[in-house]
């Protein structure tokens, strides 16, 4: 239904919100990437395909950037805190297993980032469909699990405290003022 009806943007009043809309934001890009990199392959890196590489870089740099600094700066230490104590362990396992994550599409991300600036530049073909796929199944696997256990974490544990305080962070990370 998220596709028929999209909900509207979140405000930094609700961060878990805003973490969720991020992720169809990134899967949306995913896809791009995808589309990208079929296009290349029949057409070359014309304007069509230089213009929307330059979007996604400015996306993933950005955007995709703050969120996982969200996670891992805001999220991660504030589940930490408020999980009841007899899910501490299975808390520290989800959050290694996200943060080992994080590491890998980073790095998926620097290689990408690479074939992505080089399609922008119109300069070769390397942004092929096999790497778009590869780089676009690691970020639904990581965000497969975000949603069907972090998010759902985080709405059960976390307080209004911690989510004004989280929200706060994010707004300020973003350059954005917030009532906290």
């Amino acid at each position: 239904m998220k596709a028929l009806f999209p909900s509207p943007a979140a405000g930094f009043d609700h961060p878990i919100e805003i973490l969720d809309g991020c992720h169809e934001r990134i899967l949306r890009n995913c896809e791009l990437v995808e589309r990208i990199a079929a296009h290349v392959a029949s057409k070359g890196p014309d304007e069509e395909a230089r213009t929307a590489a330059a979007g996604v870089i400015r996306y993933f740099d950005t955007a995709g950037a703050n969120h996982h600094r969200d996670e891992e700066q805001d999220l991660f230490p504030a589940l930490q805190h408020s999980a009841p104590s007899a899910e501490l362990n299975a808390v520290f396992a989800l959050i290694f297993r996200l943060r080992t994550d994080h590491k890998n599409l980073d790095a998926l991300w620097s290689d990408m980032r690479r074939r992505l600036a080089a399609v922008a530049e119109g300069r070769d073909r390397e942004l092929t469909p096999a790497a778009a796929r590869h780089f676009a199944a690691a970020y639904k696997h990581h965000i497969a699990l975000e949603e069907a256990e972090l998010l759902p974490l985080a709405r059960r544990v976390l307080d209004e405290r911690l989510l004004k305080v989280l929200g706060g962070s994010m707004a300020r990370r973003r350059g954005v003022a917030h009532a906290a």
